[in-house]
């Protein structure tokens, strides 16, 4: 799965920190996220995704290998 919250980030000028204070997790899970090594949860990803006002699969992408698991 690949995602762009760090775009989305750069857009509303958001720190790592301050996405997790608003989505209560941590940094770290952010930054995990971010770099693929995370997959989150169905909750996460939609309040990830409301805070940047989108849809979550205009956040969150499949691969396709994704389909293959």
């Amino acid at each position: 799965m690949t995602n762009n919250i760090r775009v989305e980030r750069a857009i509303k000028r958001m720190t790592q920190q301050q996405l997790a204070e608003l989505v209560q997790v941590s940094r770290q899970t952010i930054n995990a996220i971010e770099q693929g090594k995370y997959i989150p949860s169905t909750v996460l990803a939609l309040k990830i995704a409301n805070v940047f006002e989108k849809k979550d699969d205009d956040i969150f992408q499949l691969e396709e290998e994704d389909w293959n698991k």
